[in-house]
């Protein structure tokens, strides 16, 4: 008779067989436990969701506010960019650790602050998605202009739009990330390729480490360290774990290893980009227009210096930081409407409406796409823009209150609560956020 023992703590001695009235042999294989947790395991890989979430958030327009702010100082506000990176790095993390550490996604941590987190954030999470779809699709129509002109803005703008749809529909995360892999490879070539061309000046660039503040320079300060890497986008990053499947405390040190790169990535993006303002623009005095167009300005800078064929490179840089822009909020933003309304309606989180692909992700899919086409063709209100605007202002500071006030209290297990470098962090971006947010409620009603 034969008789194979396996179990836990049965060693690796395959084969082995005693022999005699019984015939035993003792098999190695490991228990089914064992196998279970050497899979599951979490690795860290460089595309995941704090990829995604830095390369949704740093669209052309931050680009171009970090490029105006090289051509105009130099290398003086570098240290802003760093700082930027940080900030977000805090605020990313903060809003990822609530998530796997009490597998609740960030808007029922705000719910649990009370009602009036649904009074803002309802009619913010409309009104921006009504304009910022109208934006996106304008930004990504002008890259794709003046690579392919034969269409023009608006027509490539709704294409573009349509485009994304498409790719966001199913809500399958797979798909979504590795568009966004792409679009992070070719605006790293051309960002960075850009940057390495200029040739930049090492002992300038060292010195705009330290922090300075050139004469008439603090909103370009704000700007600067504001813009690296999103505002609305950043809440996203929980849900993006979730479709990841990266869901329990187990996950933390991944989570932490994904958002730190992320960022360095990012940073990364932008100094390239303060080096070309400070090397081709500042040194040779050359003025860009801000929005969108001033990427436009300097492809014909890089055309005229370097030849074609840099234009064209650094023109396919503008469209993938456009167009990441789109398709991650297309994704992201659809996923936090859905878990609003979801929310709103009495649904727990893992409702299949509530969820990536359902009813409620494919609404502002939709919102995102068709109504904003509207503006397009026939401009944006006045007071819907200041709308937009001053809701806009608060939403960083409000994050970081929020953060503050959740990660601090019972709402998470004591092991993940907020320590003091955390509070110091939060605390800084609560008070720069807060300039920046009075600074922008004062230009959107002075622009009246």
């Amino acid at each position: 008779m034969r008789a194979d023992f396996t179990g836990p703590g049965v060693g690796t001695v395959t084969g082995t067989t005693f022999s005699g009235p019984w015939e035993v042999t003792v098999s190695s294989r490991p228990n089914v436990q064992s196998e279970q947790r050497a899979e599951q395991q979490p690795r860290w890989r460089l595309i995941g969701p704090g990829l995604v979430v830095a390369a949704t958030g740093v669209g052309a327009a931050d680009l171009v506010a970090t490029l105006v702010a090289g051509s105009k100082y130099g290398y003086a506000l570098l240290w802003c960019a760093v700082l930027g990176c940080v900030l977000k790095i805090v605020l990313v993390e903060g809003a990822g650790r609530f998530s796997l550490a009490t597998g609740r996604t960030i808007y029922e941590g705000w719910s649990s602050l009370g009602r009036w987190t649904h009074y803002y954030f309802g009619p913010y999470i409309v009104i921006w998605g009504f304009v910022y779809g109208a934006a996106a699709m304008a930004g990504t129509g002008l890259a794709l202009t003046a690579l392919f002109p034969v269409l023009g803005v608006k027509a490539w703008g709704v294409l573009s739009g349509i485009i994304g749809l498409v790719l966001v529909w199913s809500g399958r995360y797979s798909i979504f990330e590795k568009v966004l892999s792409v679009m992070v490879l070719l605006m790293f070539v051309s960002m960075v390729g850009a940057a390495v061309v200029t040739l930049p000046n090492l002992p300038e660039l060292l010195r705009g480490l330290v922090p300075t503040v050139p004469d008439g320079g603090i909103l370009n300060v704000l700007s600067v360290t504001g813009g690296v890497g999103g505002t609305i986008t950043l809440a996203a990053y929980g849900y993006w774990l979730r479709e990841k499947g990266w869901t329990t405390p187990r996950f933390m040190r991944v989570m932490r290893i994904d958002n730190s790169v992320a960022y360095i990535v990012t940073g990364l993006f932008v100094v390239a980009t303060l080096i070309v303002g400070a090397e081709l623009l500042y040194s040779a005095k050359i003025a860009v227009a801000t929005g969108d167009e001033g990427m436009l300005d300097l492809s014909n800078v890089l055309e005229d210096r370097y030849g074609a064929a840099a234009g064209t490179v650094f023109l396919v840089g503008f469209w993938a930081a456009a167009m990441s822009s789109l398709v991650g909020v297309w994704n992201g933003v659809s996923l936090m409407f859905a878990d609003f309304v979801g929310h709103v309606r009495g649904h727990d989180a893992d409702h299949p409406d509530s969820r990536a692909g359902g009813k409620y992700y494919k609404a502002y899919v939709l919102w995102l796409t068709l109504p904003p086409i509207v503006l397009i063709f026939l401009g944006q209100p006045v007071y819907l823009i200041l709308a937009y605007g001053v809701l806009g202002a608060f939403f960083m500071p409000f994050l970081s209150v929020t953060l503050l006030w959740i990660l601090n209290s019972d709402r998470v297990p004591n092991e993940w609560r907020n320590r003091l470098p955390s509070n110091i962090g939060l605390v800084v971006c609560t008070l720069a956020f807060g300039a920046l947010a009075v600074n922008e409620i004062y230009k959107a009603i002075t622009s009246l």
